[in-house]
């Protein structure tokens, strides 16, 4: 960082704290110009005035500035007065203490130069020294963040160890109560465990008693079941013998029918085609005869036309008493006849149908 910023910053913070302390503008104005050109060294101007306080119009820094050089010109000359020097002399005298005040201020601004460069180094190494101060108090207040952190993780941990242990003592107690209550009930089922192994073995017996008697039992029922069975055995023997003699005549008796049936059904098909034949000829017989039968009712009609004048005719010739009675109607062609043969067929036949 440069030396202009800071005197900038210092420089405001002056004019700040003076604008607090001198209400009125002109005083502040020249306050001011005390400032600038005793502790910051630098000449001020009506300008530079206006633009550090900012208050009332250009012409009032104006009239102070003129004022302050107008007094500091005043203050700076030398008189020295004597009653028994001339005036020369004294002017003399005083322009010299003059010049020597003015090297007095030069050297006295020189050597005040040189205190502020050094104070301004020692500035500069202190707010260097206290950067470093700075970053190394960021870095332990950083690694002290990390330690508290840490410290209340530990404690939470801790807090939780401590919840845990309680809990593990409270089920601790708690398993030290079931593991009595356990231990009672494991000694109460021993002997329980006692009296049901005395009871067992008693049935044991019992049962061993039991089982003696039903093995007598069963070897007397195996004895039997045995002589049973041997019944049974030549029983089956005979009927096998007899059931072996059924079938090979059942086979006998199905080759017998099969034989027959084969026949039958070769006597029906020969029944089917006669039938056949027979029903195409009955079926031409009734086509002729119903011909025949159109061809009478036709000539009948031409007849009873022909002869109905004749008729009129001798009718009224003849006395009403004499008619002879009416001709009677013609009549109307029947069903045709079956053909000789279309006969119905014969019991025989009606039954190999039904067995075809």
């Amino acid at each position: 960082m440069s030396d202009v910023p800071r005197d900038e910053t210092r420089l405001a913070t002056e004019i700040d704290r003076l604008k607090a302390e001198f209400p009125k503008t002109r005083e502040l104005y020249r306050e001011v110009c005390a400032l600038l050109f005793f502790r910051f060294g630098l000449t001020p101007t009506a300008n530079r005035l206006y633009q550090l306080v900012k208050r009332g119009s250009m012409s009032t820094p104006t009239a102070v500035l003129g004022e302050f050089w107008a007094e500091l010109r005043e203050k700076s000359r030398v008189r020295i007065e004597h009653p028994d020097l001339p005036a020369d002399l004294g002017a003399a005298a005083g322009e010299l203490v003059a010049t020597l005040w003015a090297r007095a201020t030069a050297s006295a601004q020189a050597e005040l130069d040189a205190l502020r460069a050094e104070v301004e180094g020692q500035r500069t190494e202190a707010q260097q020294a206290v950067a470093a101060v700075r970053g190394e108090l960021e870095r332990t207040e950083t690694a002290l963040e990390q330690r508290t952190a840490a410290l209340l993780a530990a404690q939470v941990e801790v807090r939780e160890l401590e919840k845990a242990q309680a809990e593990g003592c409270a089920a601790r107690q708690a398993l030290d109560g079931e593991i009595t209550r356990l231990k009672g009930e494991t000694a109460a089922r021993d002997r329980e465990l006692v009296q049901v192994h005395e009871g067992f073995s008693r049935d044991m017996e019992k049962l061993r008693a039991t089982a003696e008697r039903a093995d007598e039992r069963l070897r007397a029922a195996e004895k039997r079941a045995l002589l049973e069975i041997d019944r049974e055995r030549s029983t089956a023997t005979k009927l096998q013998k007899e059931l072996d003699e059924a079938t090979k005549r059942a086979d006998r008796r199905e080759a017998d029918h099969r034989r027959a049936l084969e026949a039958l059904q070769a006597q029906l098909g020969d029944a089917r085609h006669q039938t056949g034949v027979l029903q195409g000829r009955l079926d031409a017989a009734q086509a002729a005869n119903a011909t025949l039968q159109q061809q009478l009712a036709a000539r009948r009609e031409a007849d009873t036309y022909e002869a109905r004048p004749v008729r009129a005719k001798a009718a009224s010739a003849r006395p009403a008493a004499n008619r002879p009675a009416a001709p009677r109607p013609a009549r109307t062609p029947g069903p045709p006849r079956k053909a000789p043969g279309a006969s119905v067929p014969s019991g025989k036949t009606a039954a190999r149908r039904k067995r075809g």
